[in-house]
């Protein structure tokens, strides 16, 4: 199952962050502190904040921090992430290669790491494979945040597969977030270059069934499902559909 297969995810994982190095290598300092599509971040913003996470990746696997840890306050993963990036906010350019040189290790984390392992991430532990799943959906995310405001083409591609996988792998915690009982759902989605994709029993009473990408965009909350091309059927359908996420926290 793609979100499984640790080798293939970490090398999808690369070549997403080679899709953001593409739009912002050759960008100036001002460049980078236009506003993203995320609420309240520049572009440097979003690149600090994929360094912090990908510095806490590796943490993770090592056990040793990149960083010394920096106290962050906050109730909520939301708040605490917010707070991280507002208290170290900084020269864009260094902020840039931070993110570079955060990127680079926490490939080779994964990748070094014992694929059987369970490491420490957010709310709950994850094996090498399902990390660099996790990484590389906030990345995709991230990218479509950075390419808005640039006015750059940033088209789906296969690696949507690992993201989809997840999103539909979550569902159950995302139920329970919701205060909600975990059902059964079955997803037949449209992948960018027209196969179909599956995921669980398709003997589920609940299916959603629609394009890979939108499906994607409303687990990473940048499309409402409302506006998707995504149909629910089913008795908890249109519940999935609110609940699914990308993401923990």
């Amino acid at each position: 199952m793609a979100g499984n297969d640790a080798a293939t995810v970490v090398a999808d994982l690369e070549a997403e962050q080679d899709a953001i190095e593409a739009m912002v290598g050759q960008l100036s300092a001002d460049e980078l502190q236009q506003p993203s599509a995320a609420a309240g971040w520049s572009i440097a913003d979003v690149l600090l904040h994929l360094a912090q996470s990908e510095e806490s990746v590796v943490a993770s696997i090592t056990g040793d921090p990149v960083r010394p840890p920096f106290p962050v306050e906050g109730t909520t993963t939301d708040e605490i992430i917010e707070n991280w990036v507002r208290a170290e906010r900084g020269d864009p350019i260094e902020t840039r290669e931070r993110w570079r040189e955060a990127r680079r290790m926490s490939v080779r984390a994964p990748r070094d790491a014992d694929p059987d392992t369970r490491y420490p991430w957010i709310a709950a532990t994850l094996r090498p494979g399902a990390l660099a799943t996790t990484r590389l959906a906030e990345h995709w995310a991230h990218a479509l945040d950075i390419a808005e405001p640039l006015g750059v083409d940033y088209p789906d591609t296969d690696r949507l597969r690992h993201i989809a996988w997840l999103g539909h792998r979550t569902l159950p915690y995302g139920f329970e977030l919701a205060g909600e009982q975990p059902q059964p759902v079955y997803a037949e989605l449209t992948a960018p270059g027209g196969e179909r994709w599956t995921f669980g029993d398709a003997d589920a009473p609940s299916r959603i069934v629609g394009t890979a990408g939108h499906f994607c965009r409303v687990g990473a909350q940048r499309l409402a499902p409302e506006k998707s091309d995504l149909v629910a059927s089913g008795p908890y359908g249109d519940a999935a559909l609110k609940v699914l996420r990308n993401y923990a926290g």
